[in-house]
């Protein structure tokens, strides 16, 4: 990107780059040096100069039954002496320094056919120092990338039916270079008969082995790609002014069999968003599907693709299976949001320095709540599954607890503090609440919008205004709080300021609900579950007692989750723990959901055996307001403007 089209973001992208050291140090005040071989040079700085020559990276991803690419990477050099080689550490739309380096192994790099030894940087361990021996043209390294065998491992990316291949998890570039002045040509040879989907652009092909065209390390980053026996290709736009294409991969045929409905349902996604965002910052855009048990669960996103993982019946066992409904609307979003138009804080030279996550609550959050706006308005739910999603949402965030200590702000740092592993109190300790309480603000923003222009203008007018300029643009648009704030003020003038941030830094009780009310309607509970509920927990094997008794069970009993203050917290209940029986019967969720309602009457308990480890516990809830189940129900005499929100988009 030119300098001039960061005028945008100037101030904090000048303060993002400009306060980097010229090299990061090696020491502290007073520090030893590491006992090494060597003594460590300094990692370059970043510099936005091109590096010379070509990166060849060729990837053999055939060894199926053991999960393991071998990866051959050749690196031009320009100069003899010391060198510095990165493994990929901050990764785009993980938001966190969780680059799987010790899934890398085999680490072997020669020049002229001569081994040339490499040091682990002690204090950056993604960093290795080699010294480029004279005469030497060019180094190669080669590699594994360990795919985990087993989901105790890892996310598991190569099966028997398919593969996941991200490039950043299996190659080294050099340090002192923007990303995208980086220039690599990636290979891969993949099992006889496979076929593949990726934004890149193949060259050529010799039997089994594809090369794409050249591009630069942020682009092949950016640009992951899924291959398989079992394959589909779909057109999602035909005739359209760019490809858009649903890339499926399966571990069965008969998971590719969709209906013509479906692949309509799919198009209208398409549609949708040409509508809401007016403009496209692609050339062409691919959704990379696997519909799976085996390969690991994902969904991620990027500028012309995304990775998504779906259950293998999403299109056979359409109405029973909605878990995945809104991944594909979601991912898709963040090619405008989050990817084309990204935080400032974001936008770092390359991916070994340290990403700021100041302003996820619009990468993700708002992504979040257009994710499920379109799916919506394209069919994928419809506006009755839409709403009662969005009750369970506000329900969850409305008894968010840790609401009174940690500000829903602060959990934007999430996935640098928490790597994205599990919680055992996760309504006190909160997560990465962002995407979910962010999407409850944003509708709080439009439902402002259209009170305050009388229904002319709503989120959408901020969308078009924001994403939907400078159509065929594809370099990286950053965005800071204050463009944020003045594109909500284009379009009608408020102190957005302030009302984001009461809401980004505020404390509870009860989650902003303010938008649900200025929609025409209100959080409420019921004694059964929405249809759309009681379909997504069959298929999750979730039982949930939540806003009752305080807790969910999964398979056999298990307690998955206990909501903090609750009766069961206050019982000494936790994950973990097995209930074995509800007033003298063996457990099952129908039992306990059965003691729940005839503890309605006040002289009735509800009596649970527990099992902790080896420990056995009978506990007593003097709890009498029968079972709890969120729902969204109709304020008269309001304006319907949720409805209209979720209402599909004419043009």
């Amino acid at each position: 990107m030119s300098r001039s089209r960061l005028s945008a973001a100037g101030l904090a992208l000048l303060l993002l780059t400009s306060t980097a050291p010229a090299a990061l140090a090696q020491d502290g005040p007073g520090a030893a040096p590491p006992a090494l071989p060597i003594s460590l040079p300094p990692i370059p700085a970043v510099r936005d100069v091109a590096y010379p020559g070509v990166i060849r990276l060729d990837v053999d991803a055939t060894n199926l039954s053991q999960h393991i690419f071998d990866v051959t990477e050749t690196i031009p050099v320009a100069q003899t002496g010391p060198m510095t080689l990165f493994f990929p550490e901050w990764l785009p739309g993980n938001h966190g320094p969780v680059g799987p380096i010790a899934q890398l192994a085999g680490l072997e790099i020669t020049a002229n056919g001569q081994r040339v030894e490499w040091v682990r940087d002690t204090l950056h361990p993604f960093a290795f120092h080699i010294d480029v021996p004279a005469g030497a043209t060019e180094i190669v390294a080669r590699m594994q990338h360990l795919s985990p065998t087993a989901g105790a491992q890892g996310r598991i990316t190569m099966t028997p039916e398919m593969l996941n291949i991200q490039w950043e998890k299996m190659l080294l570039y050099p340090a002192g270079h923007w990303s995208r002045n980086i220039t690599l040509q990636p290979s891969v040879k993949l099992p006889t008969g496979w076929a593949f989907g990726t934004a890149l652009e193949p060259e050529t092909k010799a039997g089994d082995v594809q090369t794409f065209k050249p591009v630069n390390l942020e682009v092949l980053i950016d640009s992951p790609m899924f291959a398989g026996l079992h394959y589909r290709q779909i057109d999602l736009d035909p005739g359209g002014r760019s490809p858009v294409r649903a890339n499926f991969v399966a571990d069965k045929a008969a998971s590719l069999e969709a209906t013509d409905e479906q692949i309509q349902t799919l198009r209208n996604l398409v549609t949708q968003m040409d509508r809401l965002y007016g403009a496209r910052h692609f050339d062409h855009y691919d959704f990379l599907i696997a519909m799976t048990d085996k390969l690991g669960g994902i969904g991620l996103e990027h500028h012309r693709s995304s990775e998504n993982s779906v259950d293998p019946e999403f299109f056979t066992g359409w109405d029973t299976h909605l878990g995945d409904r809104d991944l594909l609307s979601h991912e898709m979003n963040h090619s405008w949001d989050g990817k084309w138009r990204r935080p400032a804080d974001q936008y770092v030279p390359n991916f070994n320095t340290p990403l700021q996550n100041s302003l996820l609550w619009v990468y993700e959050g708002q992504t979040q709540y257009y994710g499920q706006v379109i799916a919506a308005r394209s069919g994928l739910l419809t506006k009755q599954q839409a709403m009662d999603s969005l009750a369970m949402t506000a329900a969850t965030y409305d008894t968010r607890v840790g609401r009174e200590w940690r500000a829903m702000q602060d959990t934007t740092n999430d996935p640098i503090i928490s790597q994205r592993q599990p919680k055992g109190w996760l309504s006190w300790q909160r997560d990465e609440d962002y995407y979910s309480e962010g999407q409850l603000i944003w509708l709080d923003v439009d439902t402002t919008i259209r009170e305050r222009t009388a229904g002319r203008k709503s989120l959408d007018d901020f969308a078009r205004a924001f994403y939907g300029i400078e159509d065929g643009s594809y370099d990286p648009k950053p965005y800071t709080f204050e463009d944020v704030v003045a594109a909500l003020n284009g379009v009608v003038e408020n102190d957005w300021a302030t009302f984001l941030r009461t809401r980004l830094d505020g404390h509870g009780p009860g989650a902003p609900l303010d938008g649900l009310a200025r929609g025409g309607w209100r959080l409420t509970y019921a004694e059964t579950p929405s249809d759309y509920q009681k379909t997504l927990y069959k298929e999750l094997k979730r039982n949930d007692f939540t806003y009752s008794l305080g807790f969910q069970t999964g398979d056999s009993n298990n307690i998955r989750s206990v909501q903090w203050g609750s009766p069961a917290f206050k019982a000494g209940l936790a994950i973990g723990m097995e209930i074995v029986a509800v007033n003298g019967r063996a457990a099952d969720a129908d039992g306990i959901a059965e003691a729940i309602t005839a503890a309605k009457d006040p002289a009735t308990p509800v009596e649970l055996i527990v099992k902790d480890g080896d420990q056995y516990r009978t506990i007593r809830f003097d709890y009498h307001d029968g079972l709890r189940y969120p729902r969204l129900e109709r304020i008269e005499g309001t304006p319907d403007r949720l409805g209209d929100i979720l209402t599909p988009r004419r043009r």
